[in-house]
């Protein structure tokens, strides 16, 4: 197989974890397995036998960008970069589901943040974990509901 049989193949059961996430009902926990574990042990695995296979012909290293852009030449590394990503942002992703869920954030509040998530990782990360800080602030200090602006 090439890398973009590889690439190719990978695209799918993401897509399905991440429809699973943001669409799918949460009280089916043999459905949520599948986003939860199921799909990132399967990328993990892959990643495993990439690295393993893969990781040292390029050379290169993690000192300097220069060293970082020399180890992802290859095409191999940079897939197993890639299915990296793919693994670690669906996992989080799923973890991130299931604390705004036992916060009590609603699915439509989750939605844009768990697409976030897998479009930009860290920065739908950030957007959950204020979410659920805002909620934690607002249950604790009550908003006080004046009906008159001027009194």
């Amino acid at each position: 197989m090439t890398p973009e049989q590889v690439f190719a193949m990978t695209g799918p059961p993401t897509l399905l974890g991440w429809a699973i996430l943001i669409l799918g009902p949460r009280r089916f926990r043999w459905l949520n397995t599948l986003p939860q574990l199921v799909i990132p042990l399967g990328l993990s695995g892959l990643y495993a036998v990439l690295v393993l296979r893969h990781f040292a012909e390029p050379g290169g290293g993690y000192g300097s960008l220069a060293e970082v852009r020399q180890l992802f030449s290859s095409d191999w590394v940079l897939l197993a970069g890639w299915v990296h990503y793919l693994a670690f942002d669906l996992a989080i992703g799923a973890l991130l589901a299931t604390r705004m869920e036992r916060a009590g954030i609603g699915r439509l509040i989750q939605a844009p943040i768990l697409l976030a998530t897998f479009l930009f990782g860290p920065v739908g990360f950030l957007l959950a974990l204020v979410t659920e800080a805002a909620l934690a602030a607002r249950l604790v200090v009550p908003v006080r509901l004046d009906p008159s602006p001027w009194t």
